[in-house]
């Protein structure tokens, strides 16, 4: 992995720059503008483990036409606010989508590839479920 960078843009915004010169806006939920940073944590347990549920589905050759993951979260009361819980519901649909392969893709994902989730496992509990749609709901 690179380095990402985080700079300060006045009040309590930054802008935070990834290893590949990609930036994404930061701020505290009070100025009403840009990712709270501890939602980012989140955001990367659901975002890495969507990627390589896409790409396990992808090598099994399954058909995935759309992959929506939401993820929440539990914190402690008091500061540092630490992060107990998080749940992941990863919600599918595509042609015949073999429940088996689509949980199986999941646990990989969460328990094996994501270093996201490999990080955090041993103070967060990572927990998650999923839902096929059917065609009708799409």
């Amino acid at each position: 992995m690179g380095t990402v960078n985080v700079r300060w843009i006045g009040g309590k915004q930054f802008v935070g720059i990834d290893s590949t010169s990609h930036s994404v806006v930061l701020a505290t939920a009070d100025e009403n503008v840009g990712v709270k940073p501890s939602d980012l944590l989140v955001m990367a347990v659901a975002s890495c483990t969507a990627v390589d549920v896409v790409e396990i589905l992808r090598k099994k050759r399954m058909k995935l036409d759309r992959l929506e993951v939401s993820a929440s979260a539990e914190q402690d009361a008091d500061p540092p606010w630490t992060f107990r819980k998080i749940h992941v519901v990863y919600r599918l649909s595509g042609e015949r989508l073999d429940p088996a392969a689509v949980e199986r893709a999941i646990h990989l994902a969460e328990e094996k590839y994501c270093s996201v989730a490999a990080t955090i496992r041993p103070t967060v509990e990572v927990t998650w479920e999923y839902e096929i749609a059917s065609p009708v709901e799409e």
